[in-house]
């Protein structure tokens, strides 16, 4: 049986239903009696918290470093801007500007600086908020997530606060962003096992062809979940057997999941016949053979 505690639930695309995979999952594992704990690490975004109401504790910051120029001490050699790999600082002729929104935090600027004009200021980019669900059967699971700060373009470093919070749970269900660019890669990296949630349109393939190929590059464990797979035609079940991807779970289009949704219900609870479906796809990825997870290498 293959050793699964962490699963990613990702896409391609945005609106495929990756979270309403990772809250139906998470709320059926935790009424197996299972130690849950799921993160959404859809910063921009977060909305697994409007269907699983868990009661939270206070919020706390996540910060990244930024530099503080020591104007006394600065010679304005220029060597801080020429060491910056985001252009994050330039050096004017007689001070030296930093656009905190573009500084990634590495500290290259310090260690570089001749003088030791600079050092290490702290920059709010959001919040990372905790709290515990209940099941309607008093089974209990933990939710985290993180809030990146309205016009904040730096999600990877809340990205990773929220990974690294991560309690000892059994399984530990992470919901990534949509797309994949690095806050993607910081969401997965690490996970035993990627569900790669995508819809049979145009759209939804070219979007699935992306998503695997970065899980192959990361050498991760992947499957594929179909969401509203009778619509549409049958291409990326094609594109699945050409690649041997397995489709472990195909959820029809329904419009009681949708009138769930919109009212902030997790569909096994608001639709019971689903529970079994989700805790079949728990059983399908505990018997997962990792080798086969995207196909043969390209």
């Amino acid at each position: 049986m293959f050793n699964v505690s962490s699963i990613a639930v990702a896409s391609g695309k945005g609106g495929t239903g990756k979270t309403t995979v990772a809250t139906s999952l998470a709320w059926t594992l935790a009424r197996q009696k299972r130690r849950v704990e799921l993160l959404d690490c859809d910063v921009e975004e977060p909305n697994s918290h409007l269907f699983l109401k868990p009661s939270c504790d206070p919020a706390r910051p996540v910060t990244v470093p930024v530099p503080r120029i020591d104007a006394e001490r600065c010679t304005l050699c220029g060597t801080c801007a020429e060491v910056c790999q985001f252009n994050a600082i330039a050096c004017l002729k007689d001070r030296v500007l930093v656009a905190e929104d573009l500084c990634h935090g590495c500290g290259a600027c310090g260690v570089f600086c001749p003088v030791d004009a600079i050092s290490e200021a702290k920059r709010e980019v959001g919040v990372m908020e905790s709290g515990r669900c209940r099941t309607d059967d008093g089974a209990e699971l933990l939710l985290r997530y993180g809030r990146l700060h309205v016009g904040e373009a730096m999600a990877v470093p809340l990205i990773r606060a929220v990974r690294r919070a991560s309690d000892s749970a059994e399984v530990t269900l992470i919901d990534a962003p949509p797309g994949t660019s690095c806050p993607v890669i910081a969401a997965v990296k690490g996970a035993d096992f990627v569900l790669l949630v995508t819809e049979p349109t145009p759209f939804g393939l070219n979007d699935l062809r992306l998503a695997v190929e970065t899980m192959r590059t990361l050498k991760l464990p992947a499957a594929v979940v179909i969401n509203r797979s009778t619509v549409g035609d049958r291409a990326v079940w094609d594109y699945c057997r050409e690649e041997g991807i397995d489709v472990l779970l195909e959820i029809p289009e329904d419009r009681r999941i949708a009138e769930a949704y919109s009212r902030g219900c997790i569909v096994p609870e608001a639709l019971p016949e689903y529970e079994k479906a989700f805790a079949e796809l728990f059983r399908k990825i505990e018997a997962f053979a990792p080798a086969t997870a995207t196909g043969p290498e390209k």
